[in-house]
């Protein structure tokens, strides 16, 4: 049986509220092995750099502000189709559109302030693993 992997980071605002551990739980709970795990705070630099595909949009700037404001929780996950699973398991980014048992449905507050991150394709999610974890910390 084939496993992949995802990313995921819980974002400042999860963080700041005290919802690691549920959000941690929720993820095993939903059959996903965590690989790699760190608590750590992106900087300016590492922000812009991280979501330099939003550059040209109108939130970037808020956004940057946002994901180097307070600390994160950077995981890599490893379960059968991963990224799609996940993507299901974290919900619409708006928490108001976000299905009935999903994370950002439990945890998120707004658009802006959702809880979490999930990687959209295999390929971002090696790359933002990559971003975020040595090799010598990817198990």
């Amino acid at each position: 049986m084939a496993t992949n992997r995802t990313f995921t980071m819980i974002k400042p605002d999860a963080v700041r509220n005290g919802h690691i551990g549920g959000i941690l739980s929720m993820i095993t709970e939903a059959g996903y092995k965590i690989v790699s795990l760190k608590l750590t705070q992106l900087t300016v630099a590492d922000a812009q750099a991280f979501y330099a595909v939003h550059s040209e949009r109108p939130f970037y700037n808020g956004l940057v502000e946002f994901m180097s404001g307070g600390s994160i929780v950077a995981a890599i996950l490893e379960k059968e189709n991963a990224v799609e699973d996940f993507r299901k398991l974290i919900g619409a980014t708006n928490p108001a559109d976000a299905a009935e048992g999903t994370i950002r449905k439990k945890y998120a507050t707004s658009v802006g302030e959702n809880a979490v991150h999930g990687s959209d394709s295999d390929e971002n999610a090696a790359i933002e693993s990559a971003f975020h974890f040595a090799g010598r910390e990817q198990f």
